[in-house]
């Protein structure tokens, strides 16, 4: 591979020439306390952070941008940290994934506007992974992304806890009646005990997975848990790699190839994947020109059987198990037959050769595949009247008796509404009945919130019951699992035909044939349809407002309409300044 030369780096167009603007540029950097030395003749290496003092999962940053500038000045560049939109998962309202499109769109345009040769991306909470990396393949400049990792096991009181997963489960026993005050307190202060993203594979790990299975994660970065020691030395090695990058003319598109989104693709079905992985991927393989769909990854699902045995989908493991049985690399290692292995990484080597060597050291964490946790994939498309443009489920993370399922609808059209009526005990509901949440989508919700785990009903919790099928618009979070069928689209805010479902209607899953329907003739279903009356827009200004009036639905991805890339296209724009 020829190398580049210092005159054809983008930042030797701001530094290099004899000329007024350039004096300015090289005069503003000195005034920064920088010598000539320290930043001409050397590619300048962005690291894009995605810290803030709310974000938990990325609290040990700081010290990783160090470890990463440590790197970089080893290899011969020039490190300068650049901010990027946090996006925290946990306290931001209504949704963080309202303003994924926000860090695409600031992280693309922060790469274009400076004088960047190369990026480290450093993201892990759930929008960030694709935010940057959707930001950075359009934007078309030589990239690696820096996985925050997961944190340790969450313990109290001798019993192992799963950040999300056991929230829900202690929830339930504590509206049972069966949790006490102290016994709450004490979850909440176990569950979640170091930096790092949540350690059950939740949507940070099934992100950082797919960025690491795609090709722009060094090899198994991302099962690294945050506070090992060895995830400084990735983000070390992070730094390195990136300035040899720039000078070989490693962009984005040598390596996000329709080959390396099948491959992530299954390896995500292989590690019993969150189900916003969907919603990610086809935006990430939309952004790269890559035609991916939901059925493509419905097809691609059937013929993967899940053999990461780790919670929600596994039983009992969490991440930092996984890290220990072998990580990522021996996960793909053991699918090695099912993966074109001959795809380019940032590395600079194949996948064949990233994966050779690669152990597994607990078999019952990382099944063969002959001994899988489940048969197929973790996620399903669903299609019918309901979802004509499709749905998605997740069969190993539900009661298998739910596979097949018919029952009286009880809908609620907004969530405070469910919510009011799951805590009263006197709710007339069965465990046959299929709870439904609508406008909850992407411009219903609005951004399209994690509500489609939708409580069980108080009345059915003190019965013992712990599932029932739920059918929602809206996402649930990667830590969640139960009978929940979501990303309904079209959405019912604009008119899809679960704004058509009432109270009563008889609904019926039939996952083997991946169906989904409400037993209403069309006549009546078109009668409904004329009644129907669109709701007021969730916004007049400002984000919300441009937000509404471009995002694409569930079934596309949700990016914006003006930037997704027609199919083919090389991706990175030509730099006009």
């Amino acid at each position: 591979m020829s190398r580049k030369t210092y005159d054809e780096l983008r930042s030797a167009r701001w530094f290099a020439p004899d000329d007024l603007r350039s004096f300015g540029h090289r005069s503003r950097m000195m005034q920064l306390g920088y010598s000539e030395e320290d930043f001409v003749g050397k590619p300048i290496i962005g690291i894009l952070s995605t810290w803030s003092e709310l974000n938990s999962c990325h609290g040990h940053f700081p010290e990783r941008v160090e470890n990463v500038r440590r790197g970089v000045l080893q290899a011969g560049g020039f490190a300068v940290e650049m901010p990027a939109l946090s996006v925290d998962e946990s306290l931001t309202k209504p949704t963080s994934m309202l303003y994924r499109n926000l860090l695409a769109m600031e992280t693309e345009e922060m790469i274009r506007s400076h004088p960047l040769d190369g990026v480290v991306l450093m993201g892990g909470c759930d929008k960030t992974t694709p935010g940057l990396i959707m930001g950075a393949i359009t934007a078309g400049v030589p990239m690696i992304y820096l996985p925050a990792g997961p944190m340790l096991r969450g313990n109290y009181a001798g019993r192992v806890l799963g950040s999300g997963s056991d929230a829900w489960k202690y929830w339930d026993e504590r509206r049972a009646g069966n949790v006490t005050d102290a016994e709450w307190v004490g979850v909440q202060g176990g569950i979640a005990r170091s930096h790092g993203t949540c350690m059950t594979m939740g949507t940070a790990a099934t992100m950082m997975s797919i960025a690491d299975a795609l090709g722009f994660t060094l090899p198994g970065a991302s099962s690294i848990p945050a506070v090992d020691s060895g995830h400084k030395r990735m983000s070390t090695d992070c730094g390195r790699r990136i300035v040899d990058m720039v000078w070989e003319g490693m962009t984005p598109d040598k390596v996000a190839t329709t080959p390396a989104f099948h491959n992530a693709a299954k390896v995500a079905m292989a590690t019993g994947c969150s189900t916003n992985a969907v919603v990610h991927l086809i935006a990430m393989a939309r952004r790269a020109g890559v035609d991916l769909t939901l059925d493509h990854l419905d097809a691609l699902g059937r013929t993967t059987p899940l053999i990461a045995n780790v919670r929600p989908s596994g039983k009992g493991y969490l991440m930092e198990d996984f890290f220990y049985a072998g990580g990522l690399r021996a996960l793909m290692k053991t699918m090695e037959e099912m993966l074109d292995t001959a795809v380019l990484t940032v590395n600079g080597k194949t996948l064949a050769e990233n994966i050779e060597g690669a152990e597994v050291y607990n078999d019952d964490v990382i099944r063969p595949l002959s001994n899988p946790v489940y048969k197929e994939g973790s996620l399903a498309l669903l299609r019918g009247n309901l979802c004509p443009d499709g749905a998605v489920i997740k069969p190993a993370a539900c009661d298998p008796k739910f596979h097949v399922h018919e029952g009286p609808a009880l809908v609620f059209d907004s969530y405070p509404e469910m919510k009011k009526a799951v805590d009263d005990e006197n709710l007339d509901v069965t465990p046959d009945h299929v709870m439904v949440l609508r406008n909850a989508g992407p411009l219903g919700g609005p951004g399209f919130p994690e509500w489609g785990m939708l409580p069980i009903p108080k009345a059915l919790i003190k019965q013992g019951h712990r599932d029932m099928l739920r059918i929602s618009d809206a996402r649930m979070s990667g830590t969640s699992y139960g009978a929940c069928v979501l990303h309904v689209a079209p959405e019912s805010f604009i008119g899809g035909p679960l704004a058509l479902l009432k109270n009563g209607d008889i609904v019926r899953l039939d996952l083997p044939n991946r169906r989904l329907d409400m037993l209403v003739d069309e006549a009546e279903l078109e009668r409904r349809k004329a009644e129907w009356t669109p709701p007021e827009p969730r916004f007049q200004r400002g984000w919300g407002w441009m937000f509404s009036r471009h995002v694409t639905q569930a079934d596309k991805g949700c990016d914006f309409d003006f930037l997704e890339r027609d199919f083919g296209r090389t991706a990175g724009e030509p730099d006009i300044f």
